[in-house]
C-alpha cells in the first residue's frame, strides 16, 4: 500500500465523514420522534373530539353534563369515563362522587370493570394510570372502547363468520368503491390519503353530493375537504379528521376506521328479507330467539331481585360463604348466560331482514336492545353487590381479628390468673 504524502488531508476526511454520518442519523432520529410525537398528538386530537363529542349527547341536566377540552386530565377523576361508557353502552353506571384520589381510582376502576365485563381487551392498564394521567395509556383506552362501541355490530352481505369487525368493514368499503375507475381499498391506512375513497363512498350512497369528474382532477387536500365538508353538512358526520391528518405517508389506521365506521353508521345496509335464512328456517330460527331470549331475561331479573336484597347475615362465616357463592356465580354462571345473550343477537341478526319487512314481529321487551337494557339493569345490580358484600364482608373480617385478638388476649389474661391463684394457695400452706 503507497504511503499517503505529508499533509495528506484522509485524515480530515475521514473525520468530515463520521460527523455526516452522525448528523444523518441525528436527523433520521429527530424525524422518527417529530413523526411519532405528530401521530400522537393528532390521534388525540380526533378522540378528543369524538369523547366529548359522545360525552355531550349525556341525557341529564345541563348543569350536570360534562365537556373534554384536554383528554388526557379531564378523564383522571373518572367521570367523565363513565359517562362515555354510560352514552356508548345506553347502560347507568355506579359512580364515587368524592374529589380525594381515593374517589377517582374507584370512578376508573367502575369503568374498568365495566369493560372487562363486556369482554373488551385491556392490556396492562390499571385504574391509577388513568388517574395520573398517563398519556400513552389514556389515548390506547379511549381508543380500544371507541372502537369497540364503533365497529362491533358491522354487518356486510358476503361476510364471512371469521371475519374480524374490522375485516368487515374493509369489505363493505371495497363494496362501496367498486366500479370506481382506478379506485382499490387494500386497507385503512395509504389507500385513503389521497381522499378519492371517501368521495366515491359518499357519492356510492349519494350520487348528487359528490362532483366525481372533480375529484380525479382535484390535489388530495381539495379532495378530503370536500368528503369531510359534505358528510358533516348533508349526512350529519361529525367532522373528525382534518385534510392534514389524512395527507400523511402513513394515516393512522385507527383514525381512518373510526371515521369510516361513522360513514357506515349513516349509510345502513339493508338487509335481503330472507338474508342468512332459507324459508324453511325462518320459523325455526324465530322459535330458538324466542325461547332463548325468555329463558334469559327471566334469569337476569330474577338476579336482579337476589341481588338487590340488602339483608346480610350478621355472622362472618356466613357472610365469607355468601361472598364465596357471590364469586363463582361471576366466573362461572354469568359467562354462561352472556354466552346466551350472544348467541341470541347472532340468531337474531340471521332474520332481522325479515322482521325489517313485516314479515316476522317481535314482541315488546324481546328486541336485543331490550335485552341489553336489561343485561345494564343487572350488570349495575351486580356492581352494587360487590361493593356492598365487599364492604361488609371486610367489617366482618375486622371484628373476627378484634375478636379472635380478644380471646388470645382473654387467655393469656386466665392463664396468669391461674398462675397467681396457684401461687396464692401455695403461700397458704406455708406455716407462719
Amino acid at each position: 500500500m503507497p504511503e499517503r504524502p505529508p499533509g495528506s488531508v484522509f485524515p480530515t476526511l475521514v473525520v468530515v465523514g463520521h460527523i455526516v454520518t452522525l448528523i444523518a442519523v441525528w436527523q433520521w432520529r429527530q424525524r422518527r420522534r417529530q413523526l411519532r410525537e405528530g401521530k400522537t398528538s393528532w390521534g388525540k386530537k380526533l378522540v378528543t373530539r369524538l369523547t366529548s363529542l359522545t360525552v355531550s349527547l349525556d341525557l341529564s341536566p345541563p348543569q350536570a353534563q360534562r365537556h373534554i377540552t384536554d383528554l388526557y386530565e379531564d378523564l383522571r377523576d373518572g367521570h367523565n369515563l363513565i359517562s362515555l361508557l354510560e352514552v356508548l353502552s345506553g347502560e347507568t353506571l355506579p359512580r364515587e362522587k368524592g374529589r380525594m384520589r381515593f374517589h377517582k381510582l374507584q370512578n376508573v376502576q367502575i369503568a374498568l370493570d365495566f369493560l372487562k365485563h363486556r369482554q373488551v381487551k385491556l392490556v396492562n392498564i390499571r385504574n391509577d394510570d388513568i388517574a395520573d394521567g398517563n398519556p400513552k395509556l389514556t389515548l390506547g383506552l379511549i381508543w380500544t372502547i371507541i372502537l369497540h362501541f364503533q365497529i362491533s355490530d358491522i354487518q356486510v352481505n358476503g361476510q364471512s363468520d371469521d371475519m374480524t369487525a374490522k375485516e368487515k368493514l374493509l369489505l363493505w368499503s371495497q363494496r362501496m368503491v367498486e366500479g370506481y375507475q382506478g379506485m382499490r381499498c387494500d386497507n385503512f391506512t395509504t389507500s385513503w390519503r389521497d381522499g378519492k375513497l371517501f368521495n366515491a363512498v359518499i357519492h356510492k350512497h349519494r350520487p348528487t353530493l359528490i362532483d366525481m369528474s372533480k375529484v380525479y382532477r382535484q390535489t388530495h387536500v381539495e379532495n378530503l375537504e370536500q368528503a369531510f365538508s359534505v358528510a358533516e353538512r348533508d349526512l350529519g358526520v361529525t367532522r373528525l379528521l382534518d385534510p392534514e391528518d389524512v395527507d400523511v405517508p402513513h394515516p393512522d389506521e385507527k383514525s381512518i376506521i373510526t371515521y369510516v365506521s361513522s360513514l357506515y353508521d349513516v349509510m345502513p345496509r339493508v338487509p335481503d328479507v330472507q338474508d342468512g335464512v332459507k324459508a324453511n328456517e325462518l320459523e325455526l330460527r324465530w322459535q330458538e330467539y324466542y325461547e332463548l331470549v325468555t329463558l334469559l331475561l327471566q334469569w337476569i331479573r330474577h338476579h336482579i331481585i337476589v341481588f338487590e336484597e340488602r339483608k346480610f347475615p350478621t355472622s362472618y362465616e356466613e357472610i365469607e360463604v355468601l361472598w364465596r357463592q357471590f364469586l363463582k356465580f361471576k366466573e362461572t354462571e354469568l359467562p354462561a348466560k352472556e354466552a346466551d345473550k350472544n348467541r341470541s343477537k347472532h340468531v337474531y341478526k340471521s332474520f332481522e331482514g325479515a322482521v325489517q319487512v313485516g314479515h316476522v314481529k317481535v314482541p315488546p321487551g324481546y328486541h336485543p336492545i331490550d335485552v341489553e337494557k336489561e343485561w345494564g339493569r343487572l350488570h349495575v345490580a351486580i356492581l352494587e353487590r360487590e361493593r356492598l358484600l365487599r364492604t361488609e364482608f371486610e367489617r366482618l373480617e375486622r371484628l373476627q381479628r378484634i375478636v379472635s385478638k380478644v380471646q388470645m388476649e382473654s387467655g393469656v389474661c386466665e392463664e396468669q390468673l391461674n398462675q397467681v391463684e396457684g401461687l396464692l394457695q401455695m403461700v397458704s400452706l406455708i406455716p407462719c
